[in-house]
């Protein structure tokens, strides 16, 4: 059973989503134990990655300076469809900064999302790290649209202590803009060129979402990275130590494009379930990006076994939910680690619908868990269709 503590109200929408999100993971008899079926390399049928085709990633995306693993898969090479493109910056409402690093600071930044519209920073020439005091929260009446755009030099911090970013279109107190704030087509916040580290909701609330919380309205995520994020080590449904994500408008995905979420060891994020990325009912589309040495920390699963917290499944990617559906194009995801189900990729759909879409992309070395019906490393229902195209699964 889904844990929520959302201190509000919803609407009866929002319960209908929330009670669709279940305790149907494993299957019963589907469990195979490790291994599983599947090949060392795989290519098939199908439709591939929608309108991602050849081509290059983002372009203009600047390089990230400042330490750590590059953004996005350096090997991929599908292309990144319009609507998932960086956001034009070149009209900012707010620009945080004179120049200087002294200027941009916590406030500044916290001030800045409340006031929505387009952030932009002027820190100086050289990377810095701003690490907040207060999470920086979205109020849901100064958009449409939101962008916070690093320019590939800014790191915000959560100090280990708090959850970076925060947005939640059925939070009353971050203002209720429509009568069914489960489906809103807004905010629509894009994060781009920034870096995400020591994010942590640990202790926060049963959600997750160490660096990033998203619930409601459409979420885009572009040339950034998430390093040493973290959530609540154990549960039998929270997760996602980088973005945890939820009622995503009309069903849409959350793309996230040329994205590195870990990278390199000493950089991987870690949380109960879902290690870089989770959702309840939320369809993704991820493009050009890299899973590394990120943990799902739980152990028992969900439901959790007798004598156990619960979790510990999706080392990079946790999905539950409905109908639903997870397209990787040019992705590479390798050595994430579980203890209960899908050391790559974690994807149950309750109502056994939605699918699994593989494209150009490569999941390899990742670390633990069982039932594996399909593939190895990708735990799903047996009747769960997935697509795989020019890729390896090994």
């Amino acid at each position: 059973m889904m844990r929520r503590s959302l201190e509000l109200t919803l609407c009866m929408a929002v319960a209908a989503v929330l009670g669709a999100c279940g305790d149907d993971e494993r299957g019963g008899g589907e469990t195979t134990g490790a291994g599983g079926a599947g090949a060392a390399s795989a290519s098939g049928g199908g439709a591939g990655a929608g309108d991602a085709g050849s081509g290059a990633a983002t372009p203009g995306s600047p390089a990230h300076a400042g330490g750590g693993p590059a953004a996005g898969n350096p090997d991929g090479s599908c292309a990144v469809p319009a609507e998932a493109q960086a956001a034009d910056t070149s009209s900012p409402t707010t620009v945080i900064g004179d120049g200087t690093p002294e200027s941009c600071t916590s406030e500044a930044v916290v001030a800045a999302v409340a006031g929505g519209g387009v952030i932009t920073f002027d820190c100086g020439p050289d990377p810095i790290t701003i690490t907040l005091e207060e999470t920086a929260k979205i109020f849901n009446d100064t958009g449409p649209e939101i962008v916070i755009d690093g320019g590939g030099l800014v790191t915000l911090s959560g100090g280990g202590e708090r959850r970076i970013l925060y947005m939640n279109t059925c939070d009353e107190a971050q203002v209720w803009t429509t009568p069914s704030c489960d489906n809103q087509d807004h905010p629509r916040l894009t994060v781009q060129n920034l870096t995400f580290i020591e994010g942590d909701s640990t202790g926060d609330d049963d959600e997750g979402g160490g660096a990033i919380f998203a619930q409601g309205g459409r979420l885009k995520v572009v040339n950034s990275r998430f390093f040493n994020n973290a959530c609540d080590p154990t549960g039998p449904d929270l997760g996602g130590a980088g973005i945890r994500a939820f009622m995503q408008y009309e069903g849409l995905p959350l793309y996230v494009v040329n994205s590195t979420f870990g990278g390199a060891e000493g950089y991987g994020n870690a949380c109960a379930n879902g290690g870089g990325i989770s959702s309840i009912g939320v369809s993704w589309t991820v493009i050009n990006s890299l899973f590394s040495h990120n943990r799902a920390l739980g152990s028992g699963g969900n439901p959790a076994e007798a004598g156990t917290p619960g979790g510990g499944s999706g080392g990079a990617i946790y999905n539950d939910g409905d109908t639903m559906t997870l397209t990787l194009c040019g992705t590479r995801i390798e050595r994430n680690e579980v203890n209960a189900y899908g050391s790559a990729i974690f994807f149950v759909s309750n109502d056994h619908t939605g699918n699994i879409v593989i494209d150009r992309s490569v999941i390899t070395g990742n670390v633990g868990g069982s039932w594996y019906p399909t593939y190895p490393q990708i735990s799903n229902h047996d009747d769960t269709p997935i697509s795989v195209t020019d890729s390896t699964i090994e």
